[in-house]
């Protein structure tokens, strides 16, 4: 069952709720909803998808959750595993925001050693 981009994103605010509002300190633009899909270039098409991701540039910090990347990976799956992939998923992205607010990197070397790992199972070894 693929659900809707708009009833995504109702689930999303309904998740977003469950956080304490500690996590949105600094949090400019809060938690947005991207239509398409964020295939990750590293690997064959389709085997691999950026899920989310926490973002700090010019327009300030705020977390991306990819529609099209949950929809090509949970199609078959039921309403209760898109909600636990989407919770999961901000949770890790709120992870980076405050390891990054205070200065600490732990998960981004765990991401580093899972992208390294997931090269070497497909072959192409680490970059």
């Amino acid at each position: 069952m693929i659900p809707s981009y708009d009833q995504m994103g109702d689930w999303l605010e309904e998740i977003a709720e469950h956080f304490p509002d500690a996590f949105f300190e600094d949090l400019d633009g809060g938690i947005q909803l991207e239509e398409g899909e964020f295939p990750d270039p590293a690997f064959p098409p389709g085997e691999m998808y950026v899920m989310g991701e926490y973002v700090h540039d010019m327009l300030g910090r705020y977390i991306l959750l990819y529609y099209g990347s949950f929809a090509a990976l949970l199609q078959e799956e039921d309403e209760a595993v898109w909600k636990d992939e989407m919770f999961a998923t901000v949770a890790h992205e709120f992870t980076h925001h405050l390891e990054e607010t205070a200065g600490l990197h732990a998960l981004d070397d765990k991401d580093l050693e899972f992208l390294r790992e997931a090269m070497e199972e497909y072959g192409q070894g680490a970059e």
